[in-house]
């Protein structure tokens, strides 16, 4: 009976639009709203002879779920269909909130069970007593063995105020604990840290737009004003955006009121506006430091690249992911919403940063970045020159330094992440972050779990000589090579004293961070993280060199690009 109702409430969704009636009273003319309600009609057909005749039972949610997922991937990412169930992930998308324990948890292979492995500070998770490493057994009773990730996920979230008995088995511990946890309304954190550099320089690591970015950001502004500061460095590397009024607004600190930051255009007239500062800015005189990674993006851009056309900040990193479309939600029958791309932005030059040409697909249907070569040029109010099509390109762009390939081997087996376990059920407290460091010794032990584990990872360059000698065999040159071959052969074995020694640097840093994390929280990563932040000291030197900073916003200085 159930599936029966679900088959007749989705084909009333389908004749909503009143299809087959609709399909007859168009005229010859309308010929774009006949083929909508003709392939409609089609859909429609289509379902209930699937449902009629198919040899096996259709799934009417799957079924259908599948082709409007497939449709709207057609188009867009950001285009995306939320039914009922899923109302929570849309609005922690919209308002930075949602009802659960807060706490990251992710996947463990060898366990096949979720694992906890980061509570937020001061949320229920954290409160209740659930630490970092935790393997979750059941909720209410119920076996979490076989069920994914998301699955688990949607289990701890639900309800504000309801509660669940939630079991782990926790490393060290010889029997299962159980924990009484009260769901809240999570809201994850704006500015998880901010702070007053050397030289007065201060420091806001803004992680979301969000919710209500731009309280918590002028908040953190004056306070770090009262603190002495004279100059700023906004850290927006791990923002993925969010609403374009926060960037707006927060833009609106630092630049005269009445001024025009974005630019909206889409089909219709609603999807097509214009904001401007509204207020009496903050500050009009403080240098400005803009830090940006690949993976900046939307309203994370419209302020990076805002502050840049109005010559504003100078924008210290790498290039940002090229975002440059607005989503807009809109309600649909049956409590479900759909989250659609309505307009394109345009920042005060006038150039829109999309960089990914979704209009035109590959033949296997992928998508590309705009070539350089077809972006145009815009400029900033000083008369600089920027480029539309590619994401906000910085004013001095710092070369990342590569992970070597072992590193991402070791995180994804976990082996970091269990050392780090391991070392928390032996030390109770550790320094603050500001002076916390993994020392030789525990190198030296992380070294030997590692080895103890049998640990095997993929050599990139042991494959690529493999694959060249099979080319070399089938064109016949490799009998003359077999000594070339061979000394290579023997310069690329694994060897994994070698590689734990020669990389050491950067796996201490891993190590470090994901245990400053276990005691101090997103705070303590961020602090450890920075220790040693390239991006931020370019922007902490460039914003000591009043006459460097000057010209970098100016014409003069725009042939001599900046590259570290």
């Amino acid at each position: 009976m159930k599936r029966v109702r679900k088959i007749h409430g989705m084909v009333a969704l389908l004749a909503i639009a009143g299809i087959s009636a609709v399909c007859l009273s168009f005229k010859s003319g309308d010929d774009r709203s006949f083929q909508v309600a003709k392939n409609l009609d089609i859909f429609n057909s289509i379902v209930k002879e699937l449902d009629m005749f198919y040899v096996d039972t259709l799934d009417p949610n799957k079924t259908i779920r599948t082709g409007i997922d497939a449709m709207l991937y057609s188009l867009d990412p950001y285009t995306e269909y939320y039914p009922e169930e899923d109302q929570s992930e849309l609005e922690q998308m919209v308002k930075n909130s949602y009802g659960g324990i807060g706490s990251v948890i992710t996947w463990n292979d060898k366990l096949k069970r979720s694992v906890i492995s980061e509570p937020y500070e001061g949320m229920p998770a954290a409160e209740a007593g659930l630490k970092v490493g935790d393997v979750l057994m059941e909720i209410d009773g119920e076996d979490l063995a076989g069920k994914n990730n998301q699955e688990v996920s949607q289990m701890l979230r639900g309800q504000v105020g309801t509660s669940f008995k939630l079991t782990v088995q926790r490393p060290g511990a010889k029997k299962p604990l159980t924990f009484d946890i009260v769901r809240r309304s999570i809201e994850l954190p704006i500015i998880p840290y901010y702070t007053v550099l050397d030289n007065n320089v201060g420091y806001i690591n803004l992680s979301t737009f969000s919710g209500e970015p731009a309280k918590e950001f002028k908040r953190a502004f004056l306070d770090l004003k009262k603190q002495g500061i004279v100059s700023l460095v906004i850290d927006l590397r791990s923002n993925g955006g969010g609403l374009l009024d926060e960037a707006v607004e927060i833009a609106n600190f630092f630049v005269p009121r009445g001024k025009t930051l974005v630019t909206t255009k889409g089909k219709i007239k609603q999807a097509s506006n214009t904001y401007k500062t509204l207020r009496e800015p903050l500050d009009l005189d403080i240098p400005l430091a803009v830090l940006t990674s690949s993976v900046t993006a939307s309203a994370a851009e419209i302020l990076a690249g805002s502050l840049q056309d109005l010559d504003r900040a100078v924008i210290v990193g790498t290039r940002t992911y090229g975002k440059g479309l607005v989503q807009t939600t809109r309600m649909l029958p049956y409590g479900a919403q759909m989250k659609l791309t309505t307009s394109k932005y345009y920042i005060p030059s006038g150039r829109c940063v999309q960089a990914i040409d979704y209009a035109h697909r590959n033949a296997d249907g992928s998508v590309g970045r705009i070539p350089d070569s077809l972006t145009t040029v815009f400029h900033t109010a000083a008369g600089r020159e920027v480029r539309d099509g590619g994401g906000v390109t910085p004013d001095i762009q710092v070369e990342q330094e590569k992970l070597p390939n072992i590193l991402y081997y070791l995180v994804a087996d976990n082996l970091i992440f269990d050392y780090a376990t391991d070392y928390c059920l032996k030390h109770a407290t550790i320094p603050a972050p500001e002076q916390f460091t993994v020392t030789d010794a525990d190198y030296a032990e992380f070294k030997e779990k590692v080895k103890q584990a049998d640990f095997k990872y993929d050599q990139q360059s042991e494959k690529l000589l493999k694959s060249l000698k099979e080319m070399a065999e089938f064109e016949g040159y490799l009998d003359d090579a077999a000594t070339e071959f061979e000394s290579l052969e023997k310069k690329l074995t694994h060897n994994l004293d070698r590689d734990l020694d020669h990389f050491a640097k950067d796996i201490k840093e891993m190590i470090a961070v994901e245990i400053v994390k276990r005691y101090y929280y997103q705070r303590g990563s961020i602090i450890q993280q920075l220790k040693d932040d390239a991006d931020l000291k370019e922007a902490v030197k460039v914003l000591g060199d009043s006459v460097r900073y000057k010209e970098i916003l100016s014409v003069a200085a725009q042939p001599a690009a900046e590259r570290k």
